[in-house]
């Protein structure tokens, strides 16, 4: 099964309420590889490499978020392979 990478934009109350945290754990489980990381416009952004399977679970997840998010909307983008060997919470520079 081919590897895909997508570029994912979160918005809603999304910051603020262990989505990152709980984002980054759902990826390790799943075997995604990547960062996401808080905006300053409040959005969450993602940049994932996995399993079409697995993406598609991840991205199901990302819909749903934490009991205290609330996903107004995800906007995944295909991307090229960057090779990523883990999934980590990255800051905003």
């Amino acid at each position: 099964m081919a590897k895909q990478h997508l570029n994912i934009r979160v918005h809603g109350k999304v910051q603020g309420v262990f989505f990152r945290d709980a984002a980054k754990q759902i990826a390790q489980e799943l075997g995604i590889a990547g960062f996401i990381r808080n905006e300053p416009d409040g959005t969450v952004y993602i940049e994932a490499e996995g399993k079409e399977e697995q993406m598609k679970q991840f991205i199901a997840w990302v819909n749903e978020g934490t009991d205290r998010a609330h996903v107004e909307r995800v906007e995944p983008k295909e991307g090229e392979i960057k090779g990523f060997s883990e999934f980590v919470v990255a800051f905003y520079e």
